[in-house]
């Protein structure tokens, strides 16, 4: 049956956080969107706990698509606009775990994250955010259907057909397939595929009652960690495998008694226990941790644990003619480090600005949108990589000591010039987007992060975790390429020296040093910061730091939010929430 509709300038399958974000962008730049929803809103799904770059890449979104609402999910700075059922993230913090022992505090991490300019980061709860950003999508003009599944899409020369379950056809001029691992435009060009160096799969659920692990295990004081392992998202790692602890009832505003937990485990060493049900197999797992054990064992689930096999998956391209894959659509690597929503963010960036210059020119031919295969396909990659070498890295924690000096400085580069890049770009989409061009998710795209990294990788291929001898050749190997590296914070360097924490206050009169502080000299300084004086730096960063402080937020919810009586007959797409 034929929908007497007009024909779309986008249609997005799935209203996820991605697919949901974009409707909203395009809509907001005017285009006319229809998103397809084969659920309804709200509705469960993981992917909860944010990290700086995702936060940052929100921010960017906001500012150059003049879409405020997508840096709502960026900071506790934002609970006045999203409410208290989130929870709170002050760090990134590893616990390792051998079978019957309890834990050495010597052999844990805390990666604080800083408070100032923007807030600690968040604990997300999915069900109210991509509910509301699909409230968000609607508001700026798109269209949502809900309930509403895919039997299949034809892509033609002069268009595309959705066509729907119930044989009703919808037109567009390109389509972006939003819709996870089972996409059909993937199968359809027979993209799918597994070729990945991790090994994962997961056992994850819902629970309550989860006591901080510093009320079963080692104080915080013992630890000698600045905050208390609730404060943040917590990684049980050991031999094979890691288990996340993400609490949304972590701070004194917080309504929400829920925990997310889940837990990846190598098929390789840990096969699918099909004999037991997936609750069975996940308590007689962790049984083996006896602090592990402690934190969970009064806990109880609010929804019945769901098991996936492998989870890696990529594809072979990412565009086509006429569409597109966005999000998990395009590949999953695993939850570890959080990267996820990053790549969706920064290709939703890309993706956007790619559709608006299609429009004007009409051309929807892959070779258009070959920069988005590009950066999608890198960024997937090097995830699949830091994950690979991390789980082998936790058969032996001195290798697991020197790794996590690997992610941490990939995370502040990538971290530090994604701000510059904003700053630099000035307002300015196609400055902001030709500085993007080298980024890969971590690193910042400095070339000589990449060389180092590159090395270290290879070095992690090759070493036996099981022979000492080995590991602490490889060890040697890799704290001789971190002292030829020059560019590396002291906080981070502490690290190789022991050191088991970020220090919560990083600021530091040597920062400000002009040839040996943040800004650093030569082809980093050039890199990172261009010709950006560090009196002007700190001029944006105080005006940014006041733009999004609960003051600031505040300010701009009196004069933009979608209040009741502030509404008026003018277009959606001039309207905010």
């Amino acid at each position: 049956m034929a929908n007497e509709q007009k024909k779309y300038d986008v249609a997005i399958i799935g209203s996820g956080i991605g697919g949901s974000t974009l409707a909203s962008v395009l809509a907001r730049q005017g285009l006319s969107v229809i998103v397809f929803e084969g659920g309804t809103h709200p509705r469960f799904t993981i992917g909860e706990s944010m990290i700086l770059e995702t936060s940052e890449a929100m921010r960017a979104l906001a500012e150059f698509y003049d879409v405020p609402e997508l840096a709502y999910y960026s900071s506790e700075n934002y609970y006045q606009n999203i409410g208290t059922q989130h929870g709170v993230k002050r760090h990134f913090s590893f616990v390792h775990h051998s079978p019957g022992e309890h834990v050495d505090v010597e052999k844990s991490l805390q990666a604080v994250i800083p408070r100032l300019p923007y807030g600690h980061e968040i604990h997300i709860t999915r069900q109210d955010s991509d509910y509301f950003l699909t409230s968000v999508a609607i508001s700026y003009g798109a269209t949502i259907m809900q309930s509403t599944l895919i039997k299949d899409i034809h892509v033609k020369t002069d268009g595309v057909e959705i066509i729907t379950t119930k044989d009703i056809v919808f037109e567009a001029e390109y389509v972006i397939d939003a819709g996870g691992m089972k996409s059909i435009l993937a199968q359809k060009a027979g993209w799918r595929h597994r070729d990945a160096l991790s090994h994962s799969r997961t056992i994850f659920t819902h629970m309550i009652d989860v006591p901080c692990f510093n009320n079963v295990g080692p104080s915080k004081e013992v630890f000698h960690h600045p905050y208390r392992l609730s404060e943040g998202t917590l990684h049980h790692i050991f031999k094979g495998g890691w288990l996340w602890v993400i609490p949304f009832n972590n701070h004194t505003g917080s309504t929400n008694p829920l925990c997310s937990v889940g837990l990846q485990l190598d098929p390789r060493l840990y096969p699918q226990r099909d004999d037991l049900t997936p609750e069975q197999e996940f308590r007689e797992f962790i049984g083996q941790f006896p602090d592990l054990e402690a934190q969970l064992k009064n806990a109880r689930s609010v929804r019945d644990f769901m098991r996936i096999d492998r989870l890696q998956y990529s594809a072979h391209h990412i565009v086509g003619d006429r569409f597109a894959l966005l999000a998990h659509a395009a590949g999953f690597i695993d939850p570890l480090y959080s990267k996820g929503l990053y790549v969706t963010h920064a290709s939703i960036f890309l993706m956007a600005d790619l559709l608006l210059r299609a429009k004007k020119t009409g051309d929807y031919s892959a070779n258009a949108f070959a920069p988005l295969e590009t950066m999608t396909l890198g960024y997937i990659n090097m995830h699949d990589r830091l994950v690979a070498s991390s789980f082998k890295s936790w058969h032996n924690y001195k290798l697991w000591q020197v790794y996590s000096v690997v992610w941490l400085q990939g995370a502040y580069l990538e971290y530090l010039r994604l701000i510059m890049n904003r700053f630099r770009a000035n307002g300015k989409r196609e400055k902001y987007l030709e500085l993007m061009k080298p980024h890969r998710l971590a690193g910042g795209g400095f070339d000589k992060f990449f060389e180092i990294q590159e090395q270290i990788d290879a070095l992690m291929d090759a070493v036996n975790p099981e022979d000492e001898a080995d590991v602490d050749r490889t060890v040697a190997e890799i704290r001789r390429l971190f002292d030829g590296f020059p560019w590396m914070p002291t906080t981070i360097r502490a690290l190789l020296d022991g050191k088991n924490h970020l220090p919560d206050n990083k600021l530091r009169l040597n920062l400000l040093n002009r040839k040996v502080g943040f800004m650093g000299s030569g082809v980093y300084r050039e890199h990172m910061f261009g010709d950006e004086s560090m009196l002007h730096l700190l001029i944006l960063a105080a005006q940014d730091e006041m733009k999004y402080s609960v003051r600031g937020i505040k300010k701009q919810r009196e004069t933009r939010a979608r209040l009741a009586w502030q509404i008026n007959d003018s277009s959606p797409s001039h309207n905010h929430v």
